[in-house]
């Protein structure tokens, strides 16, 4: 079972809006998926409320993750996506110990950059792999990043932490189709939102089918997740 924390310390980076889009990105491929609900506010909760059919589950951690992580083990799920508060409570901690790669959220200024180091020492400290995803960007012009994301990049590189090669821009079809209990992926895997998450997910992926393969080469037990 494959287990994607979204965590930073800093509010408004993106969590809840890329967790919700990436788990609907990983249902709509075929995968048993399980959302977690670990902050408090419940944006999460709220968006999966709004979806017909109610797919894929969602849980609440108002007792922290691990059991619910035990049980969506037992019970067979392939992919596990908590949503953390802005914080670095227990359950934070405890959402950074049970992954398999942490993706943290920053949108491309000082302050979310900054606060970028809190989350990446917690993964660090747990020899857990972790990169940034530059969320809530101005959008490309000529196909070039704008000056604020390539500072962001440089800032990030000079401190050693991993980044996402593509970014999530500012675009109003994120808020649209999550305020529908939709995903961009689900609107249009065609329209630039939905192939920026698209992106995303097929990084995610790759990234932890590395992991999966480096921890099987030391002897860390991986459970197998289904093909899509």
């Amino acid at each position: 079972m494959n287990v994607i924390t979204l965590a930073s310390r800093k509010g408004g980076a993106g969590k809840s809006t890329l967790t919700a889009h990436l788990a609907a990105a990983a249902y709509a491929s075929g995968q048993r998926c399980l959302l977690i609900d670990a902050d408090p506010q419940g944006s999460l909760s709220l968006w999966h409320s709004m979806r017909p059919g109610g797919e894929p589950q969602v849980r609440t951690a108002a007792r922290g993750v691990d059991g619910i992580l035990a049980t969506a083990m037992l019970d067979g799920y392939d992919w596990v996506f908590i949503d953390t508060p802005p914080t670095m409570w227990v359950v934070v901690t405890e959402a950074i110990r049970a992954a398999t790669l942490v993706v943290i959220p920053a949108r491309p200024g000082l302050f979310d950059v900054a606060a970028v180091r809190d989350t990446v020492k917690t993964a660090r400290e747990r020899n857990k792999p972790y990169a940034v995803v530059i969320n809530a960007a101005p959008a490309k012009r000529d196909d070039k990043e704008s000056p604020v994301v390539a500072e962001a990049r440089a800032l990030l590189g000079e401190l050693g932490i991993p980044v996402w090669a593509g970014q999530i821009t500012q675009r109003t079809g994120f808020a649209i189709s999550l305020a529908a209990g939709s995903s961009a992926t689900e609107m249009g895997s065609e329209t630039p939102a939905g192939s920026e998450i698209a992106a995303l997910w097929s990084a995610v992926t790759r990234s932890v089918a590395a992991v999966n393969a480096a921890n099987a080469a030391v002897g860390v037990p991986v459970a197998p997740a289904r093909a899509a």
